[in-house]
């Protein structure tokens, strides 16, 4: 796989560089909330920009239907002009036209520009490569530092990389190197900690690790699945039934300890907070009342159980921590493990903003930008995006 230090060491001054990161981030009212993915781009684009590159950004912003004015990435643009104290200008055609090559014609140097969303074009998740090679045509190298994306076989992610030079950008490198220290060398013991509604989606993880896991702790809908297939009572919680149906949640423990709450924090609606119970795991539950969040013996649970571990894999919270009410559990443990003595690697997506909500990223090992993207990794499921810049790498 190429890296950017590779792509930095033949740049000419002027050259194009198509840089697609992973800018899907949360907007109310055209401001952005969450600056988190941008920022992390940053040290990819500093350094283009100091080798003179003229840089073309790309990205997808939501799930559009097509040209969306509430997905536009124009506040995206405005908040980089900002981080990086130059205008940012946003094309705006999608797919990009003659307007958009003449704009980055007249790029200088060290300037950036930004494509407007990619999924504006029904090609991008189609892997097309009509819309591949238009966007080639904008650009003389092409870097990839959305870790974020990787998971997708989409036009900016896989088929762009067949039609010119591929490199990995410095977070992609980050990324793959953390995550597979994780995987191929985990300090013992070995814990992991999982939340989040559906076994489903950590199942492949857990069997991928299995043969190295000393434990895992599970919280959330992922932990109130288990004990409704073990036969306690959980109200109106969320469950999942397939893995109940398909046996799923009922061998987990089967091959290493599991630890599950001893206590919830329930009530009869996420929104009625003075209303809000601890209940011991196997007593009676008000009709109507569901689990939001793990309570205070099952914290101290779980940071006993936790405290020997020299390796520990979070991924998904253990209570609905958006709302006030709920939120003890997840703050409580994002705290312990941002002071843990071992490696803490979180998996991204919502137990990324746990921390960014409740700790300090810096005080973990690793965070990982690519929620879908990090579990796929850990699996040992094929990244396209991986993919493709392996194969561009390869002699012809």
């Amino acid at each position: 796989m190429r890296t950017l230090d590779q792509l930095l060491e033949k740049l000419g001054e002027g050259d194009r560089v198509l840089l697609r990161g992973d800018l899907n981030v949360p907007i109310r009212d055209g401001v952005v909330q969450d600056t988190t993915r941008i920022e992390a781009l940053l040290p990819t684009i500093t350094a283009l920009r100091a080798s003179g590159a003229r840089l073309v950004l790309c990205s997808h912003l939501g799930r559009p239907a097509g040209p969306d004015p509430s997905h536009s990435l124009q506040p995206v643009a405005e908040s980089l002009s900002g981080m990086i104290a130059t205008d940012v200008p946003l094309l705006e055609a999608m797919p990009p036209d003659q307007r958009t090559m003449d704009s980055i014609s007249s790029l200088a140097p060290g300037a950036v520009a930004l494509l407007e969303n990619l999924r504006f074009d029904p090609g991008e998740k189609k892997n097309d490569r009509q819309l591949a090679a238009i966007l080639a045509s904008l650009c003389d190298h092409y870097v990839n530092d959305a870790f974020g994306s990787c998971h997708r076989a989409h036009a900016s992610v896989d088929a762009i990389a067949r039609l010119r030079p591929a490199y990995a950008g410095l977070l992609v490198a980050s990324e793959l190197s953390a995550l597979g220290s994780l995987r191929n060398s985990p300090g013992r013991p070995f814990w992991l900690v999982l939340g989040g509604a559906k076994i489903a989606d950590k199942i492949g993880v857990i069997d991928s690790l299995s043969g190295d896991v000393d434990g895992m702790v599970v919280g959330g809908g992922m932990a109130n699945t288990i004990l409704a297939a073990r036969g306690f009572p959980v109200g109106n919680s969320r469950i999942d039934p397939a893995s109940i149906e398909d046996g799923t949640a009922q061998r987990l423990g089967s091959d290493s300890p599991l630890v599950l709450p001893v206590d919830f924090v329930c009530g009869p609606s996420l929104h009625d907070p003075d209303s809000a119970a601890v209940i011991e795991v196997g007593d009676r539950i008000p009709d109507g009342w569901a689990f939001y969040d793990i309570g205070p013996r099952s914290v101290e649970l779980f940071e006993k159980t936790l405290t020997p571990a020299q390796t520990i894999f979070w991924n998904g919270p253990p209570g609905v921590f958006e709302e006030k009410a709920y939120q003890e559990g997840t703050r409580a443990l994002a705290g312990f493990l941002a002071g843990h003595s071992g490696r803490v690697f979180v998996g991204g997506g919502d137990s990324a903003a746990a921390v960014r909500t409740f700790a300090d990223s810096d005080s973990f090992h690793h965070v990982s930008t690519g929620g879908g993207a990090a579990l796929a990794f850990l699996e040992g499921r094929s990244l396209p995006g991986i993919e493709a810049l392996e194969r561009s790498s390869m002699p012809s």
